[in-house]
């Protein structure tokens, strides 16, 4: 059977089984640990990680891989197959619960997937993702640069990079257009998104304007109590989004509550 990738799904199948001990390697992975996989593909990963740990969930949206993946899930009595939009799922109440998220994620979905396991599956503590090469610079892009924007704040504010590797599109089928990487990235303690990430995401989401203008356009709060707050945490008016770390972020929504 062929399976022809699905352009509106993201997918570009992992093929190239070179990379896979650089996967293990930055995911750290232990013969206990139980694994989330999103967007399994044709299964390459999918097997390797059955074979170094004690269960994999592989969540796939496409049916049209169910032949395939059932037949690779056939000799690994490891493997959860579930299938079905993994934004939709409620990861949380897996059990046993996932500690690891290890996946070639689906660029489509990348992004907002990384902030749902960060704020709503707590019990994962490590993430090995393969993203696209901007999604990865994103994620730990500091301030002041063309890369730092809300999700990377909201990821700096709960997590704390362990690792990186750049990847060609020749480990791909279909080979992708841009770059991907390999970004590994391990939960800190710090506050709960949910606090915070309306404040951020007000704040970016006019990034040519000043802080204070941007969070008032999206109606969070008027531009006099946003300028309000920026002075209490000794931020200037003028202040734009870029110009925080994600520290700011978190004085600032306290200071606005």
């Amino acid at each position: 059977m062929t399976v022809v990738p699905k352009k509106a799904l993201g997918q570009h199948f992992l093929v190239d089984e070179n990379i896979l001990g650089v996967i293990g390697r930055l995911a750290k992975l232990h013969a206990d640990d139980v694994v989330l996989e999103v967007g399994p593909g044709l299964g390459i990963l999918t097997r390797y990680l059955a074979e170094r740990v004690q269960l994999v969930y592989a969540i796939e949206i496409d049916r049209a891989l169910a032949e395939p993946l059932s037949t690779m899930a056939a000799d690994q009595e490891n493997v959860r197959l579930v299938f079905g939009d993994a934004l939709r799922l409620d990861l949380g109440a897996f059990e046993p619960r996932p500690r690891k998220l290890v996946a070639n994620l689906p660029y489509n979905i990348a992004t907002p997937l990384v902030l749902e396991t960060l704020e709503h599956v707590p019990s994962i503590e490590r993430w090995c993702v393969m993203v696209q090469r901007e999604v990865a610079d994103r994620f730990f892009a500091v301030p002041r640069t063309k890369a730092y924007g809300a999700v990377s704040v909201l990821v700096q504010l709960s997590a704390s990079k362990t690792g990186f590797h750049a990847v060609p599109p020749t480990v791909f089928r279909p080979r992708p257009r841009v770059d991907s990487a390999l970004v590994a990235f391990t939960r800190t303690a710090g506050p709960r998104l949910a606090e915070v990430r309306p404040v951020v995401e007000a704040a970016f989401a006019h990034r040519r304007k000043m802080l204070a203008n941007s969070v008032a356009l999206t109606g969070l709060a008027p531009r006099a109590r946003v300028e309000e707050a920026l002075a209490a945490i000794g931020r200037p008016a003028q202040s734009r989004a870029e110009e925080l770390a994600p520290s700011d972020f978190v004085a600032l929504a306290e200071a606005l509550t």
